[in-house]
């Protein structure tokens, strides 16, 4: 029976942490020049209909490294964008793929492309949530503090997808989340809190960031928002992540940027640089993680 990744809870918290050991050993092998093709002779079809850097390079090098081969599929060049239906997209896909990555704005057009598809589909970026993110994110937290359960992440910033899919990854892995943000942006994940205790959204930053281990953030503007860019820059300078904010977590706090980063908005320069940054590290974890996942999807060993 074929298995999608759409949100993060699609894998409970055992084969996440499966994921993880599967993700250090293909890092390990990687590192090493040691061959690994557990995907020879498969094919991931890439559909995007937002702009990639970090999704689609670690993807199709993930591919390439695993022994397949990856198709960059551009949204308005498919016949999919011209008025064919998902349902009979998906079926045909299904007829010529291994699995399919879909990065687009609508979370529903994912979940009905993976409820026709007979082949596993991945989420690589909606509106609604960004799985793969918060999955490479945690596994980089693991390796650098050696656990997750019990760690305080404070996510700083605008109340987005990313922010939506790490109170997914949040509640599931046992760690901590306090979320900064102004009520204004509060609307996309307030409603899925409920008693959630593993949660807190307030507004003040410098609260949020008291004994935290990771402070977080990501861009203002999401794609499709561009028009909202001068309202957001205002309302949400408060809450930059600078040198004064980290100063009021601990004193070996981390901060991750899921990329890309507008500097000297969201976050200065100074810290993004700075000793605490760990964001480059959790970049390339992007491209172990990822190969974890498909290798766990795509390859027969692992149904």
């Amino acid at each position: 029976m074929k298995k999608d990744l759409l949100a993060i809870n699609d894998f409970n918290q055992e084969e996440i942490l499966d994921l993880f050991e599967k993700s250090a050993d293909l890092k390990e092998k990687r590192q090493k020049g040691i061959q690994h093709l557990p995907l020879k002779g498969k094919t991931l079809g890439m559909i995007f209909n937002k702009h990639s850097t970090r999704t689609r390079i670690s993807f199709e090098v993930g591919m390439f490294e695993l022994g397949g081969h990856a198709l960059f599929l551009s949204g308005n060049q498919l016949q999919l964008n011209r008025g064919e239906t998902i349902r009979d997209s998906a079926q045909v896909l299904s007829r010529y793929l291994n699995g399919i990555l879909i990065r687009t704005y609508d979370h529903k057009e994912v979940v009905a492309l993976a409820e026709h598809a007979t082949i596993p589909v991945i989420n690589g970026l909606t509106d609604f949530n960004h799985p793969l993110q918060i999955l490479s994110d945690i596994f980089t937290i693991k390796e650098k503090l050696g656990g997750i359960e019990g760690v305080k992440v404070a996510y700083v910033g605008d109340g987005n997808n990313v922010a939506y899919s790490w109170m997914m990854g949040a509640s599931l892995m046992g760690m901590q989340l306090v979320i900064a943000c102004p009520k204004s942006c509060q609307s996309h994940l307030a409603p899925s809190l409920g008693d959630n205790d593993k949660v807190e959204i307030i507004e003040d930053p410098f609260e949020a960031v008291k004994k935290a281990d990771i402070i977080y953030t990501d861009v203002w503007i999401s794609m499709g928002e561009e028009k909202d860019t001068e309202n957001k820059k205002k309302l949400l300078l408060p809450y930059q992540i600078n040198q004064k904010l980290v100063d009021h977590a601990k004193k070996d706090v981390m901060v991750m940027h899921c990329l890309p980063a507008h500097r000297e908005m969201e976050i200065t320069s100074e810290v993004l640089d700075g000793e605490h940054s760990i964001v480059f590290d959790q970049a390339e974890n992007r491209l172990h993680v990822q190969k974890a996942i498909l290798e766990k999807l795509l390859s027969p060993s692992q149904s």
